[in-house]
């Protein structure tokens, strides 16, 4: 098989996800690495609701799934089951990867095909941060199963492993082959790093500053990035444990997503807000169109809600949308129907 080019990742991934090329960038030599089977950092995505974390992950699903040189076994799981599991030593992950495997490599596979498939395998840790340690000084039970299921897989363990299947033999497994990519939004964690910044108990305190839209509007905001201010005794008061933090090489703190970003987020995806709205009124007959400003005007109102990312523009624009949708037919004798910025400040600002 052979290896891809980190750039060929990156250009594919960067259709989807909009505005996080930094994070992009070691995503793609990180799965470089992994496929051609040498070590790989362990990522850990720290980022806002709406920063991209997940889809993300979902684009790398799809780019290994669409590409018939690359393959590898992804699963994708949210933290909060970890913190369920009895068995211990993260037998949970490896039972995802075995039943992913066998649904790509099919009955016919065998005992040790699987295991490789296994030992191989990507997984992507949804919300992270809700498996705490502890919050405040209160130990989390919940959080520290599941810290402590990881880091058994993490830390290169060989595990005895029953597969989930009728008769199966115990396998050793060694899962020091598997690539952990975690993210969270760590929500309490920016609020106590912001009010640090704001303090000033390390440097000069943040101040406001103004910024301007394309269309000239003009508001204040406070210009805090998490990756600025962040440390590891940060992560550490927050709930994660230090041999927990050990085992990712590689922090990345996401972008928050600025009004130029959003704008893209808004039209450009296979499967953007836009798109999904013109699908649905196209079924009736309705081309919807949108103007440039109105976009701009979107994008702008989004862009003040950083703590939403991409998540603002749906909500944004289902004020926008909602009673057309209800009523998708714009007049007798036409078939366009054009949201201009006009529209959409009557209905994110009414009189």
């Amino acid at each position: 098989m052979a290896v891809p080019h980190p750039q060929e990742i990156f250009e594919a991934l960067r259709k989807t996800v909009i505005g996080q090329e930094e994070a992009l960038r070691e995503v793609a030599v990180a799965l470089v690495k992994h496929l051609a089977g040498h070590p790989a950092p362990n990522l850990l995505l720290i980022g806002n609701s709406g920063s991209g974390k997940t889809t993300l992950m979902k684009a790398v699903e799809s780019w290994l799934t669409t590409s018939p040189d690359h393959s590898a076994n992804l699963v994708r799981i949210n933290a909060n089951v970890l913190a369920e599991e009895h068995g211990g030593y993260g037998l949970t992950v490896l039972t995802r990867l075995w039943r992913n495997a066998r649904r790509t490599l099919g009955r016919e596979a065998s005992a040790a095909e699987m295991r490789r498939a296994v030992e191989k395998g990507i997984v992507f840790i949804d919300e992270v941060d809700k498996i705490r340690a502890s919050v405040g000084s209160t130990p989390n039970v919940r959080g520290i199963i599941a810290q402590e299921s990881l880091l058994t897989l993490m830390e290169n363990e060989n595990i005895e492993f029953f597969p989930p299947e009728p008769d199966a033999a115990p396998l050793s497994m060694n899962t020091s082959g598997v690539l952990f990519v975690a993210g969270g939004a760590f929500e309490e964690l920016y609020d106590s790093v912001l009010r640090r910044a704001l303090t000033g108990t390390e440097s000069a305190p943040l101040r406001s500053v103004v910024v301007v839209s394309s269309t000239g509007e003009v508001r204040e905001e406070l210009p805090f990035h998490l990756r600025d201010h962040l440390r590891y005794d940060d992560l550490f008061a927050y709930g994660m444990t230090p041999q927990f933090v050990s085992r990712f090489e590689s922090i990345i703190v996401l972008n928050d997503l600025v009004e130029e970003h959003l704008a893209r987020i808004f039209v450009e995806p296979e499967g953007s807000i836009f798109r999904q709205s013109r699908d649905y009124f196209r079924g009736f007959g309705v081309d919807l169109q949108i103007t440039r400003g109105a976009i701009r005007s979107i994008s702008w109102e989004a862009s003040r809600h950083k703590r939403l990312g991409a998540r603002a523009l749906k909500e944004i624009f289902r004020k926008i949308i909602r009673d057309l949708e209800f009523s998708p037919v714009p007049g007798e004798g036409t078939k366009a129907l054009v949201i201009d910025e006009e529209r959409v400040r009557k209905a994110i600002r009414p009189a």
